[in-house]
């Protein structure tokens, strides 16, 4: 769980509002606009870069990709154009998929 607080708030600038340790695991909230991304690790809560996913919007994606290389984030996908969005893939520390897009002008 360190190893990810560190990335998510390092590499995607992420601040936790929310840190519980249980008997059960750890659990992390992050505030994203008017959602929460929370991560878990629990016995039975195994990470995979072929289960959930999530994808991050940002203003500037050249911007957001060099950030991402300078904390030496693992491309999953390269950039790439899609076809409502500028896209890349990468892995955090435990292999789970995080896109990070920038939507084109509508």
């Amino acid at each position: 769980m360190a190893r990810a607080r560190k990335f998510y708030k390092g590499a995607l600038g992420l601040k936790p509002s929310h840190v519980k340790n249980t008997g059960h695991g750890q659990w992390v909230e992050y505030e994203a606009g008017p959602h929460t991304l929370a991560l878990g690790s629990a016995s039975g809560w195994k990470a995979s870069p072929d289960g959930c996913s999530v994808a991050l919007q940002v203003e500037d994606s050249d911007a957001a990709i060099a950030h991402l290389r300078a904390h030496e984030a693992k491309f999953r996908v390269e950039p790439m154009p899609a076809p409502v969005c500028r896209m890349a893939m990468i892995f955090d520390p435990d292999g789970n998929s995080i896109c990070i897009h920038q939507r084109k002008a509508s």
